[in-house]
């Protein structure tokens, strides 16, 4: 699992289309957004290499992300549905299209997908 602060350094490894970067990018780039120094950056990109999501490539310290957007969203709904609904997909979704309503163009697309997932 990684922190908030790790997630964010991920996203930007993410928006540069999982193209590898040298540290000094994503330090220039997380200060410009998040304000911050140098060190804080390169702290965060040794916990994401010691958690296995970034892998460092020398020389220049080149920084490659080894898991997807993706995957991290699956895995942190999946946690969110274990820790707060009990593992009840059907709370979450209920309360998200409680709080988010359904148009009928999200409806096209969710039931293919539900009869897809029908056992």
């Amino acid at each position: 699992m990684i922190g908030e602060a790790e997630l964010k350094v991920m996203k930007i490894l993410w928006e540069n289309n999982n193209h590898p970067m040298e540290a000094k990018q994503v330090s220039s780039i997380a200060n410009e957004q998040y304000g911050w120094n140098k060190n804080t950056t390169y702290t965060l990109l040794k916990r994401c290499t010691e958690k296995g999501v970034i892998e460092r490539q020398d020389p220049g310290f080149v920084c490659k992300p080894l898991i997807t957007k993706s995957e991290v969203q699956r895995e942190e709904v999946t946690r969110l549905i274990e820790k707060i609904f009990d593992g009840s997909t059907n709370q979450l979704l209920t309360i998200v299209l409680e709080q988010e309503g359904i148009s009928s163009d999200k409806i096209e697309v969710l039931l293919p997908l539900i009869e897809k997932l029908k056992i």
